[in-house]
């Protein structure tokens, strides 16, 4: 029979029984896309309690916290522990061409879901040009 073995998984597996923490970084995958005038960010956080979520903004910089508990009793004898738990925070740098202040989240079957607007001021728009024989729009 063959067996494909890491020699240092029980190392990470003692480690982490002995410590409580994991050698994974623990992360927080996503997805970023511009659908119209919005920009949307879905955030994989499965198994994570809405209410361990945050979010903040600060000088167009949004930062998204959560925290993944164990689910199990804390004395358990963990056999298997491939779930990341504890807390975990990402940055996304928002630029001046979004608002901010008008961010929408929503959290539904493990994905985080931000929508942000894009702001008025960086949309496109027409200027009109006089002088000369007639009128002329340009489009910036």
């Amino acid at each position: 029979m063959l067996m494909r073995t890491d020699p240092f998984r029980e190392l990470d597996r003692l480690t982490e029984q002995l410590l409580g923490t994991t050698a994974r970084p623990v992360g927080m995958p996503m997805d970023a896309y511009r659908s119209g005038d919005d920009v949307v960010v879905h955030f994989d956080l499965p198994g994570v309690d809405p209410e361990s979520i945050d979010l903040d903004v600060e000088r167009n910089v949004l930062t998204v916290h959560a925290e993944r508990r164990w689910l199990g009793p804390e004395d358990a004898e963990r056999i298997a522990a491939e779930r990341p738990t504890g807390k975990f925070s990402r940055q996304l740098f928002l630029g001046d061409t979004l608002d901010t202040d008008r961010i929408d989240a929503s959290y539904d079957a493990g994905v985080l879901t931000l929508r942000i607007p894009v702001a008025e001021q960086a949309k496109p728009r027409k200027i009109q040009i006089s002088g000369g024989s007639g009128k002329k729009e340009l489009t910036s």
